[in-house]
C-alpha cells in the first residue's frame, strides 16, 4: 500500500488521533492562526499590486509629460524656422 491508496476511513482514524493528541481547543487556535496568516498574506499581495500599479501609472504620466514637452519644443522650433 502506497500513499495513493489512503481511503477516507484511514483519514478519519488519523484525524481522530490528531484530535486526541492536541485537543479541539488547540486545533481551533491553530486553525484561526493559520487563517489570519493567510489573510495577512493576501492583503500584503494586494497592497504590493496596488503599489506596482501606482508606480507604473506615475512612470506613464512622466513619460507622457516628457513627450508632450518634447512635442511642444519641436513645434516651437518649427515656428522659428
Amino acid at each position: 500500500m502506497g500513499i495513493g491508496n489512503v481511503g477516507w476511513v484511514q483519514l478519519l482514524i488519523v484525524l481522530a488521533i490528531i484530535v486526541l493528541l492536541f485537543g479541539t481547543k488547540k486545533l481551533r487556535n491553530i486553525g484561526s492562526d493559520l487563517g489570519s496568516a493567510v489573510k495577512g498574506f493576501k492583503k500584503a499581495v494586494k497592497d504590493e499590486d496596488k503599489k506596482a500599479t501606482t508606480n507604473q501609472e506615475k512612470i506613464s504620466e512622466q513619460d507622457n509629460s516628457a513627450n508632450s514637452t518634447a512635442d511642444k519644443s519641436a513645434s516651437h522650433d518649427k515656428d522659428k524656422v
